[in-house]
């Protein structure tokens, strides 16, 4: 990646942090705008920060994103080395609601921003709330799943989210062929 597309990166980073378009601002301790590497062939985009991430600012840091980490390494992935993680959504919703539509649209464009500046080969929408507002789809998830599609001129796999899988261990292996698949590409 050039300086500039890393300058303009860090400039959303800033705007992301001090953003007041919707009501989420009000709650939050820390806006998570994604992290790591900026130069990732792989975007990993999920619903939006929940408790452990509004306290750090980091994407994926609690059960659900220990469990993703593991995952990624058994496949040879991290976010350390061609992994870039983000949201959605940048705030987390009181008590861990489901973001509202005019907040996903709120924040929509800054995750596009986020997407053609870093430019992935991939990018992989985890849970149903990601891939029904990157979407705009009614697909449930059984039926997209795995499947790469091209949509918004971008490869696209949806997948489940590692905390429905801390809810439902059986997702475990559907969310592994995911990965492994990912990572032979």
């Amino acid at each position: 990646m050039d300086k500039n597309n890393t300058k303009l990166l860090n400039q959303i980073k800033d705007q992301v942090s001090i953003c007041t378009k919707c009501p989420l601002h009000e709650t939050r301790k820390n806006a998570v705008f994604g992290e790591m590497d900026y130069n990732a062939k792989i975007m990993i985009v999920g619903e939006g920060p929940g408790a452990n991430e509004d306290k750090t600012g980091r994407p994926f840091v609690g059960r659900a994103g220990k469990l993703l980490d593991e995952i990624l390494h058994k496949y040879g992935l991290s976010r350390e080395d061609g992994v870039f993680i983000s949201n959605i959504i940048k705030c987390r919703p009181p008590k861990n609601r489901q973001p509202k539509k005019p907040e996903i649209e709120q924040c929509l464009p800054y995750l596009e921003e986020q997407i053609r500046l870093i430019n992935p080969k991939l990018i992989i929408l985890l849970g149903l709330t990601a891939v029904k507002s990157y979407l705009d789809t009614d697909d449930q998830m059984k039926n997209i799943r795995g499947n790469i599609i091209t949509r918004k001129t971008r490869n696209i796999m949806a997948s489940y989210h590692p905390a429905a899988i801390l809810r439902n261990p059986n997702l475990r292996s559907l969310l592994e062929q995911d990965i492994k698949k990912v990572s032979k590409l």
